[in-house]
């Protein structure tokens, strides 16, 4: 595969630009690219700690992020060595490079590092949504540093960011599907709840939050207020009247017995 024309004079302007940079830039871009992959590591593990406390599928999308990251990243992988485009470190004469060009064979399209980056990012928006702010500018800062640094095109870590926003998303929500259930059903035994927490809204007594026979429909006390009613009707508090079979037949005998008027 022949780089674009147009992807060569980006990479020339930027590589020329980065040459021209302090020494520590040039220390910050180079580690900084694979620096950014450990801080996406450390977000995936707040990620799946963070839905502990949450339903099945919280935990279904926090565990299935890094999975749609690899899968990002073997599409990336694999196309890399079906088109093999060459590096521009070695392709394009005079090109100047702050981080050592990999060795031949290491092709360059789409960027590896730009899919990793990009891909995470949008597997970490789709389970924890509030990070978006953090790991997009991120997952782009870290695709152009490749570019920086002289081991891709631009149109190298496009592609790649490309690849990681579609196929991450993607195989995050297929997999949740298996998921979420199988989350469900590991929080019932003892180890899958230490490592994937308690279901939420599930009470001790496990009555889901019914609170025993009382939630369960059973008939409240009667408490009689200022004592009996003639004819042994009684009133419950709250103006619940609780009459029963003999009360009724009480009141009926007490109106029965009762004196003619004159």
């Amino acid at each position: 595969m022949r780089a674009p024309d147009v992807s060569v004079e980006i990479y020339r302007d930027v590589t020329g630009f980065a040459d021209g940079t302090p020494p520590w830039v040039h220390t910050a871009a180079d580690v900084g690219t694979n620096a950014g992959l450990l801080l996406f590591a450390a977000l995936f593990a707040a990620g799946w700690w963070r839905a502990r406390g949450g339903d099945g599928r919280a935990m279904g999308l926090a565990l299935a992020a890094p999975v749609a990251m690899v899968a990002a990243y073997l599409v990336s992988e694999v196309s890399k060595g079906y088109l093999r485009e060459e590096r521009p470190c070695r392709a394009v004469a005079g090109a100047v490079h702050i981080a050592a060009c990999p060795a031949p064979g290491d092709w360059s399209f789409p960027s590896n590092h730009a899919t990793i980056a990009a891909g995470s990012a949008a597997a970490l928006v789709v389970a924890w949504r509030a990070t978006a702010p953090l790991v997009l500018p991120l997952a782009a800062l870290m695709a152009f540093s490749r570019v920086f640094v002289g081991v891709h095109y631009p149109h190298d870590v496009a592609a790649g960011f490309a690849v990681g926003c579609v196929v991450a998303p993607v195989v995050a929500l297929l997999l949740v599907r298996v998921a979420a259930p199988l989350v469900d059903r590991l929080r019932d035994v003892p180890v899958g709840a230490a490592l994937l927490g308690a279901s939420p809204g599930v009470p001790p007594d496990g009555l889901g939050g019914l609170g025993g026979a009382a939630g369960l429909g059973a008939a409240r006390p009667v408490v009689p207020v200022g004592g009996a009613v003639p004819g042994g009707v009684s009133r419950a508090v709250g103006g619940d009247a609780a009459v029963t079979t003999p009360d009724v037949m009480g009141a009926a005998r007490g109106v029965s017995e009762r004196p003619p008027l004159p």
